[in-house]
């Protein structure tokens, strides 16, 4: 796999060389561009990005959810060794809920307004048990419980309009956990949230995984989010994953220019408040024109180091060493050279 981090024997999710594109007229989008990852059971892996990158595409995408009539898709997605792209539709619903689960951006749309939060948590766990609807609420109640929404007997009646934004967030992951999925794919799930409910959401998530074992996918374009809960991280641009592998590795020492940029705008508490971040120059590339060869390479400041390959070649993901892959034209010597003298005293 290109993450190294597991192989397909042992590996409980493998994603391999997935590609989603969607007709339009004004070309076709390109949404995800030959990405491979592996993740395994327990594990956490953040999946970090500019918006437009195909995060949240690929997540659609493990999931089932994006129509067969509206876009195209080919590569391999296995879950516990069952491809999940050449299963019928309707095996995939029946896996969704049960064996995977998605925890959204915006609770407020993935709730039903004319619903009490107990209602729709109860008919999502009978939509996959055999239940009565009293134990159904049961479970409702229980899960409301489970992630900390105090009073549940009572909070179970109110309806999504009636919570706070960090309690519908938690009514979406009670919702997510009702039926035991092994996998959770949380995209976005902090982002309208303030800084303390953030915290008290990631813990949840981390504390729901040491108690079940699940495995998490956690989608974000803020990088302390995954500094604070996964073990693995992938970086996509343009579709593709330019840079993976240990959380610690790639904070410590990443390798490719585009994760330098990301990691160069994060605010840091150990900076004057009066220096400005700094931005990555331009902007993401159209997915329906995306540039030949690198396709970061119209933004990076070290492009001309490779001799005009960046423009010509697609750089494939080598390991650099330590599980820790990249793709990047870049010698390593010279990459390193760079990021010691260049990037790291800016970081």
């Amino acid at each position: 796999m290109a993450t190294g981090q597991a192989t397909a024997a042992t590996a409980f999710l493998e994603v391999s060389d997935l590609r989603v594109s969607f007709p339009t007229p004004d070309g076709v989008v390109q949404a995800v561009d030959g990405v491979s990852f592996t993740l395994e059971r327990g594990q956490t892996l953040g999946i970090v990005g500019e918006s437009g990158s195909g995060k949240s595409v690929t997540s659609l995408a493990i999931m089932g959810l994006h129509s067969r009539r509206a876009c195209n898709l080919a590569g391999t997605i296995r879950l516990a060794g069952e491809d999940l792209l050449a299963a019928s539709p309707r095996r995939v619903r029946d896996l969704r809920g049960r064996r995977m689960a998605m925890i959204y951006q915006d609770p407020l749309s993935a709730l039903h307004p004319y619903y009490s939060v107990g209602w729709q948590i109860a008919e999502a766990y009978r939509a996959k048990n055999t239940a009565s609807r009293k134990s159904a609420w049961d479970r409702a109640v229980e899960m409301l419980d489970r992630v900390g929404i105090p009073q549940p007997d009572r909070r179970a009646h109110d309806y999504p309009h009636q919570l706070s934004g960090g309690m519908r967030q938690r009514a979406v992951i009670a919702m997510a956990l009702s039926c035991d999925p092994e996998l959770i794919i949380a995209d976005e799930p902090t982002t309208a949230l303030d800084v303390t409910v953030q915290a008290q959401i990631l813990e949840l998530i981390k504390d729901v995984q040491a108690e079940s074992g699940t495995s998490v996918i956690i989608i974000t374009h803020d990088l302390g989010v995954v500094a604070k809960v996964a073990e693995r991280i992938a970086v996509m641009y343009a579709g593709r994953i330019v840079e993976s592998g240990s959380v610690d590795r790639v904070f410590e020492s990443p390798q490719h220019p585009y994760t330098w940029g990301l990691l160069a705008s994060m605010p840091r508490l150990d900076r004057d408040r009066r220096d400005r971040l700094t931005a990555i120059p331009g902007s993401p590339p159209s997915l329906v024109d995306v540039p030949g060869g690198c396709p970061f390479h119209p933004r990076c400041p070290h492009v001309g180091a490779t001799g005009g390959l960046c423009v010509t070649s697609r750089p494939p993901l080598h390991d650099t060493g330590q599980d820790h892959w990249t793709a990047c034209h870049l010698d390593d010597a010279v990459r390193s050279l760079i990021f010691s003298e260049e990037v790291k005293p800016s970081l």
